[in-house]
């Protein structure tokens, strides 16, 4: 078997999650955040779409963990990102944190947006 160390960008990794909080470059963060190019941030939860609209022109792909399970997001955020031309991949926080690792360890132009588990 052969093993490769992953190498990351400026960008942080998902390291872990749990009841209410993530575990994100070595720091834990409580709570709703965001995730892209320019560091983690506290995010206010589907009510604050400008702070996701503000990765439009720095991502081409916006992963949003809805939580434990997977749920649709309110259908005028969804209408809002796609109209800036955001693509937004839903499903639950867990599989969000590891889609978004994979494809960070790749140099993809990608943000995530999470709510707690």
């Amino acid at each position: 078997m052969r093993l490769n160390e992953i190498t990351f960008t400026d960008a942080k990794p998902v390291e872990g999650y749990g009841p209410g909080f993530f575990r994100v470059g070595g720091e834990v963060v409580h709570g709703p955040l965001i995730i892209g190019p320019a560091g983690v941030q506290s995010w206010q939860g589907y009510d604050d779409a400008d702070a996701l609209l503000t990765l439009k022109d720095q991502v081409d792909v916006l992963f949003v963990g809805t939580g434990s399970n997977i749920a649709h997001l309110p259908s005028d955020l969804r209408v809002a990102l796609e109209d800036a031309g955001l693509g937004v991949e839903v499903m639950a926080s867990p599989a969000a944190c590891r889609t978004y690792n994979v494809l960070l360890s790749e140099g993809r132009r990608i943000a995530l947006a999470l709510i707690p588990v």
